[in-house]
């Protein structure tokens, strides 16, 4: 595959919490020619390696999951009943098409809702987890069974990647598995270009961020690397209802956010913004209070601590199905990413007062 391929595959395919497996072995597959080695860990996180065997280490990393649902419960009628795999948003669902991922093949269902005219508009709510339901065809419970549904599968919202005004990308799970693209991207520059790093690089492409961080959690135990930038999704505050007075200021199209917060380690967001400005890529600023929800706090707070930093990409309208980002910030993500490797010369030292 090319990368344009890769991209479309990738992000079209279901990654759900916990369930990875065909999106990791895509990704694997794209960036096998430009690794050394491949670790594969007992949850699936993915990574690739390459100059194996240095004393300084180095972690690229994004999370590879995304938001789901899982059946909760299948009435006598056929329907079935949901609960969350991570951050699913009840209030988008009613009307979606469904993928349900049975053990052999997938079933194709709706989320179902009840008319306008049999509703009272006047008390309409906002609907939640107990409200919504999906209508697979079935009459009952047993066809239900014969499908191979059952308490447990897990379901996923159809949609598929699109273009947008020709500078933006649309589509489900952009968070994160753009992440995913824009790392392989890293490598394949890397490989391209004939870099020897003086040190051993991880491509890390992390399972279940969206439910506590959990993929990085692990790998970071095993990897015990010396530094580690993550790369995730941010909010672009500019579309209607979000108030930028608490959320921030940051907009799709105007480059990279370098977060500040204290899972960032000062003197490697420092080092990054250097190299930024060096090299003329735009960047954007956010603050965040205790953590910064990504797999960066796992990273930064594992075995004796790893300096860590965020690159976050600019997305609108998160945990939706039409996930929002422009062409043009992706490309600079990878970018950056990639001048920050080549900058590092391995034997660094992060400490607060070096």
């Amino acid at each position: 595959m090319n990368a344009n391929e890769f991209l479309y595959s990738y992000l079209n395919n279901a990654s759900p919490t916990g369930f990875e497996a065909s999106g990791q072995k895509i990704w694997l597959d794209y960036i096998q020619p430009f690794i050394d080695e491949k670790i594969i860990d007992t949850y699936g996180t993915a990574v690739g390696v390459i100059n194996p065997g240095q004393p300084y280490k180095v972690v690229i990393e994004a999370h590879a999951d995304e938001i789901s649902w899982f059946v909760n419960y299948i009435d006598d009628n056929g329907y079935l009943f949901l609960r969350r795999n991570g951050g699913s948003d009840a209030l988008i669902a009613p009307s979606m098409r469904a993928n349900i991922h049975t053990k052999d093949k997938v079933v194709k269902g709706i989320f179902g809702w009840p008319a306008i005219h049999v509703r009272d508009i006047a008390k309409d709510k906002a609907p939640a987890i107990a409200d919504i339901f999906i209508d697979c065809g079935a009459a009952n419970k047993k066809e239900v069974e014969e499908m191979g549904i059952h308490v447990g599968t897990v379901v996923t919202f159809e949609d598929g990647l699109m273009e947008l005004n020709g500078k933006y990308l649309v589509g489900r799970a952009l968070d994160n598995r753009i992440g995913g693209y824009m790392i392989a991207e890293v490598a394949r520059r890397l490989k391209e270009n004939n870099i020897t790093l003086p040190y051993t690089l991880y491509v890390v492409n992390s399972v279940q961020e969206e439910i506590g961080l959990r993929g990085a959690e692990m790998i970071v135990r095993r990897l015990k690397p010396d530094l580690a930038f993550i790369t995730d999704v941010t909010h672009d505050t500019q579309s209607p209802m979000y108030n930028k007075k608490t959320q921030g200021d940051m907009a799709c199209g105007k480059g990279p956010v370098i977060c500040y917060g204290p899972a960032v380690q000062n003197n490697v967001r420092d080092f990054i913004i250097d190299v930024a400005d060096e090299n003329k890529i735009a960047f954007q600023r956010q603050a965040v209070s205790r953590s910064t929800g990504t797999d960066t706090d796992s990273f930064a707070y594992a075995t004796e601590g790893v300096a860590s930093a965020l690159i976050s990409l600019p997305l609108k309208y998160m945990h939706t199905t039409v996930e929002t980002i422009a062409k043009d910030d992706m490309n600079a993500v990878i970018d950056l990413i990639y001048q920050c490797l080549l900058k590092v010369k391995g034997g660094e030292d992060w400490r607060y007062f070096n």
